[in-house]
């Protein structure tokens, strides 16, 4: 009887985490992933480099059961990373408002981590002008 409590419990981890809402920073173009984030509980867990600097793209990606979590949620919004600061433009606002802010509309707080050379996010492109063999 133990290890079918055991798969059960496995089996609800794995979907637990496999539903987190997720968040994905671009440069403008879609060329460049900038940043990468996970909501556990209710802080999103949001890694951005730190060198750069201009406009960007917020994508967030979710499963159906989170939509009524996360109500009013859009799937894309515009924003501009500029020193480490990441804001969002709203239609509804005059001025771009921080990320942090903006999250804390759906509940969410945030926890921002700069990348550094020795942290690599999934799909990152290297500056031509960089050495990473150090």
């Amino acid at each position: 009887m133990k290890p079918f409590v055991l798969t059960i419990l496995c089996a609800a981890l794995l979907q637990s985490s496999a539903g987190a809402l997720q968040a994905i920073v671009w440069d403008r173009d879609l060329q460049t992933k900038l940043g990468y984030g996970e909501v556990v509980g209710s802080k999103l867990n949001l890694e951005l480099v730190s060198d750069y600097s201009g406009p960007v793209v917020v994508l967030f990606a979710r499963d159906s059961s989170e939509k009524t979590a996360y109500n009013g949620l859009a799937s894309r919004y515009d924003g501009l990373l500029k020193n480490g600061q990441l804001t969002i433009d709203l239609d509804s606002a005059q001025e771009n408002v921080t990320f942090s802010k903006f999250l804390s509309s759906f509940k969410l707080s945030l926890s921002l981590q700069s990348a550094g050379q020795n942290v690599s996010l999934p799909g990152l492109k290297v500056s031509p002008g960089k050495d990473n063999k150090k």
